[in-house]
């Protein structure tokens, strides 16, 4: 009797407190609020797509500005994964995503990657810096992250609402558990998005070359 009273004790033992980053819930809202910032500007990106030779210029600059929020986006779902796999105890409680997502993150990364990179090897170099063009490289990483990323969205859009809602509203995590550095989480947003407006502004005069 005295050992299943003292194990109910144990279950009822609080949390351990969040630390001041906020913990996987805080790692959460920051990545729901930088994806929604992904998900309007692929949106725009899409649209120059459509519309290539009269919005040239609007690609390059978009292109170059995702760069920075793209950035905070690997380093915070990268930082999930090294918590997770090392070990961390509040990370390990979260659990891992569904095998598909895990299976889908590498090629998500790497797709994003390379349209990014091809993106920016063409404003540097033109169509052809190496053996294989450089349009052809784009154009088909363009296609295979469409099609993981779609399904990646599919998976996670759902989620955004409840997370940013509640980061701007500064409300408990689910679990009832609190989640500080809202402060944090959004500066760190501004200056990936500051960071990708700098990188835009200075490379879009590139585009002259491709109208040449």
């Amino acid at each position: 009797m005295t050992s299943i009273s003292s194990m109910m004790a144990v279950d009822r033992q609080p949390e351990p407190p969040t630390p001041g980053h906020g913990g996987p819930e805080g790692n959460a809202r920051l990545t729901a609020a930088v994806g929604a910032v992904l998900l309007v500007l692929f949106a725009v990106q899409g649209v120059t797509i459509l519309f290539l030779g009269q919005l040239l210029t609007v690609h390059f600059f978009v292109g170059l500005l995702l760069i920075g929020p793209v950035g905070l986006k690997l380093a915070a779902t990268g930082y999930r994964f090294f918590r997770y796999y090392t070990g961390s105890p509040a990370y390990r409680r979260e659990g891992p995503p569904a095998p598909l997502l895990r299976a889908l993150g590498p090629l998500v990364v790497a797709s994003t990657v390379t349209v990014l990179a091809t993106g920016v090897l063409m404003a540097l170099f033109g169509r052809h810096a190496g053996p294989v063009p450089l349009p052809l490289l784009h154009k088909a990483s363009f296609l295979g992250w469409l099609a993981v990323t779609g399904l990646h969205v599919l998976a996670h859009v759902w989620r955004l609402p409840r997370l940013i809602g509640a980061d701007l509203r500064n409300r408990p995590a689910r679990h009832g558990t609190s989640a500080p550095g809202r402060g944090r989480r959004w500066s760190l947003l501004a200056l990936a998005l500051a960071a990708g407006l700098a990188l835009a502004l200075a490379g879009t005069q590139l585009a002259s070359g491709w109208r040449r």
